[in-house]
């Protein structure tokens, strides 16, 4: 067994443990969220800069966000599902280990707290004292990067993504309908930004991330991403 996997900290305190809890839902949220208002506004913003037809418009719409919001699901599930099979063979081999050979098993956690910085007889005494508590637990956290009690989730990331992506392409849905035609494309324009915004400051603050770099960012793709589909919608349209 190597030494070179990742390891978190097991020091993190209750903060650092709920952060990590809440990472993957945060990442299937804000991907869905984002996922929905960009790829359903640059989609509807190509659609018109075509055709003022609002049953066009809203047909587009609908479909879109039906269609991106199970691709996401079923996308955020296998992926989620394949990470979590992958999680227990490794607890299911770490298991086997424990039991075919636990001095070896103790003498590697010994290196694993001395890489820490404690001296050799420290490193011991603390190895003897996670084995006898929790081995399983110890090695998981330390070698194999995992925690046991908080497994990913594929059906909550799955669940998770397709709500997000829903809500997310709720907002161009309004902005390319509700409005006048003359006011649909620059309103959507305005209103995703902003809510790429938001989407962007609430990953950075759960995630304690840079929160001005993580907007701007946000806001820098949906824009590009939007132009880009007005552009196309508008050549097409003149074409048609």
């Amino acid at each position: 067994m190597s030494n070179s996997t990742h390891r978190p900290d097991i020091f993190a305190g209750p903060d650092e443990e709920a952060m990590n809890s809440r990472l993957n839902w945060l990442r299937a949220g804000v991907l869905g969220a984002n996922d929905g208002i960009v790829s359903i506004a640059a989609m509807l913003v190509g659609v018109a800069a075509a055709t003022t037809d609002l049953k066009v418009i809203i047909i587009t719409a609908v479909a879109g966000i039906v269609a991106g919001a199970l691709s996401m699901g079923v996308g955020e599930f296998v992926s989620v599902s394949a990470q979590r099979d992958a999680e227990e063979a490794l607890l299911d081999r770490e298991r086997v280990w424990q039991r075919a050979r636990p001095q070896w098993e103790l003498e590697q956690l010994v290196r694993l707290n001395m890489d820490t910085g404690m001296s050799e007889a420290t490193a011991r005494a603390a190895a003897q004292e996670q084995m006898a508590k929790d081995p399983l637990d110890i090695h998981a956290r330390m070698h194999l990067g995992i925690d046991p009690d908080e497994l990913t989730n594929p059906w909550a990331a799955g669940v998770a993504s397709i709500i997000a992506f829903t809500v997310g392409g709720l907002t161009p849905l309004l902005t390319t309908t509700l409005p006048p035609a003359s006011l649909r494309i620059p309103l959507t324009f305005v209103l995703v930004i902003i809510a790429l915004a938001i989407t962007g400051y609430i990953s950075a603050m759960v995630a304690k991330s840079p929160r001005i770099k993580a907007v701007l960012r946000n806001m820098a793709g949906g824009t590009v991403a939007m132009v880009i589909t007005y552009g196309i919608g508008t050549l097409v349209g003149t074409a048609v």
